[in-house]
């Protein structure tokens, strides 16, 4: 009997998951809208039916007699994919704890009742609420990724106009305040097996400066020292244990302040995008991170083996790094640059992610 994965979401982000599974010699059924769904050419079937959409997905993934249900660097997908399992007792987390993995404020409630260190929080719907906040502050939407709709912000009086644009970029019109951490951020990229949680690597990040703080560089392995790696680590599988992470692909997003006190910012129920998970990972560790996540799904876990030390990372075109546009384009005098791209010619200073022109991934016996 062939195997037969359902995968949520067609965009540029599954992609590597769909073309893994067609590898491994498994039916691919996936599942978005058309519009930017690259997937569509490539599984072996698609259906026109939004991501969040969970019981019309359902009832597809019943007919068509489904093995395993994923998603990778996809927050949106993720109470789907559990909805579905759930129904189909299929191997995933459960539905209860993918809503609170996918929505910020009951993410820092549930850090703040287990004891996780996390910044003091609360819910944009009273701007009395703020008064004994310390500025600065962070605004976020409860449910968006690539950094979209967040902003610094420095006095109160510009409080609410940030909060306006998060709600505007929020899917259920909800946006969170939280007092700003300063310092070095990294994310935590781990595998989980019936809550046993594997920690694959950290990685290190580099921003825009405020007010909007998009991500322009990831690299692994960490330069952090191992005694504050190793607090990291330990937070992390905390944080996963409070969330009730069972199964599948993480990404934990930290910062640690020039003190060494380490903060839980968020974390993805998913594989981390901007090619962290899909590329980073294996370039770094050896390990195939997104045939992990096909495994886990199928209930054929093997345990991560770390085959390579090598240094990897990815680099983002913009306004910002125009200077990464000569090289992208002289990508072949570089015997380290494993790809890359220009996206759009013309350059943008960057508000979130999709703002990007383009990238450059490289592997390296030292950091680039």
């Amino acid at each position: 009997m062939n195997k037969k994965l359902a995968v949520i979401g067609a965009s540029y982000l599954q992609l590597p998951l769909v073309q893994k599974a067609k590898e491994m010699e498994i039916e691919t059924h996936c599942f978005a809208w058309v519009e930017g769904a690259i997937c569509k050419d490539v599984a072996d079937y698609f259906y026109p039916i939004s991501i969040i959409e969970k019981e019309k997905i359902l009832d597809v993934c019943k007919e068509k007699k489904i093995n395993a249900i994923t998603t990778i660097a996809s927050d949106v997908a993720v109470p789907t994919v559990c909805f579905v399992a759930e129904n189909l007792d299929l191997i995933s987390n459960s539905f209860k704890s993918s809503l609170a993995g996918t929505n910020k404020h009951e993410m820092r409630k549930i850090f703040y009742e287990k004891n996780i260190s996390s910044p003091r929080f609360a819910l944009a719907e009273d701007d009395n609420i703020f008064e004994d906040f310390i500025f600065p502050v962070i605004v976020k939407p409860t449910d968006r990724s690539g950094s979209r709709g967040v902003v610094k912000v420095e006095k109160k009086n510009d409080l609410k106009k940030a909060i306006k644009r998060a709600v505007r970029e929020s899917f259920n019109k909800q946006a969170i305040v939280e007092e700003f951490i300063s310092g070095k951020e990294v994310s935590v990229e781990t595998i989980s097996w019936q809550g046993k949680h594997y920690i694959l690597a950290i990685t290190d990040k580099v921003t825009t400066e405020e007010p909007y703080f998009v991500e322009l560089e990831h690299h692994q392995p960490s330069q952090l020292n191992f005694e504050i790696q190793n607090k990291i680590k330990e937070e992390t599988i905390k944080a996963l244990n409070a969330l009730e992470m069972k199964y599948g692909a993480s990404h934990t997003e930290i910062k640690i302040t020039n003190d060494g006190r380490i903060y839980l910012i968020e974390i993805g129920m998913r594989m981390g995008g901007d090619f962290i998970g899909s590329d980073l990972v294996k370039l770094s560790t050896g390990y195939d991170f997104v045939k992990g996540v096909i495994q886990v799904a199928f209930g054929e876990f093997i345990e991560p083996k770390i085959t390579e030390n090598k240094y990897s990372g990815v680099y983002f075109l913009s306004k910002e790094t125009e200077k990464l546009k000569k090289i992208i384009e002289n990508k072949d005098r570089y015997p380290e640059i494993i790809q890359a791209e220009i996206l759009h010619n013309e350059l943008h200073f960057i508000q979130n992610s999709a703002d990007r022109s383009g990238y450059l991934i490289y592997q390296s016996d030292k950091k680039r």
